[in-house]
């Protein structure tokens, strides 16, 4: 059974950098053919994909959030890292990594809070 579990600071000040870690058990993030997203859901708000990367490297990102976001892979380590900059209050979520655009697998997600 695969298992993700996303991990990052918590608390970040607006205008600063959000970095996140997804650490993949179960299966490599490099088997043909999958692909592994980001997705975040603010409070009170539905689901917001924000882009993923696949099994050889491609990354696509959504277009709303594609000048500040950059998705990476250390396959070594079978770990996704999630980099957002500029950060403003309104990027205050919940944080998931997940397999497949339409996933089958989650992780348990965690609070990302931008404060001014």
């Amino acid at each position: 059974q695969v298992q993700l579990q996303e991990s990052g600071p918590g608390l970040v000040k607006s205008s600063q950098t959000l970095s996140l870690t997804c650490t993949v058990s179960g299966g490599s993030i490099t088997t043909n053919y999958y692909l592994w997203s980001w997705i975040r859901q603010p409070p009170g708000k539905g689901l917001e994909w924000i882009g993923y990367i696949t099994y050889s490297g491609t990354t696509y990102y959504s277009p709303s959030l594609k000048n500040r976001t950059s998705i990476s892979r250390d396959n070594a380590k079978n770990t996704l890292y999630l980099q957002m900059n500029v950060l403003k209050l309104e990027d205050t979520a919940l944080y998931y990594c997940a397999r497949g655009w339409t996933p089958d697998y989650w992780g348990q997600g965690t609070q990302v809070t931008v404060s001014s």
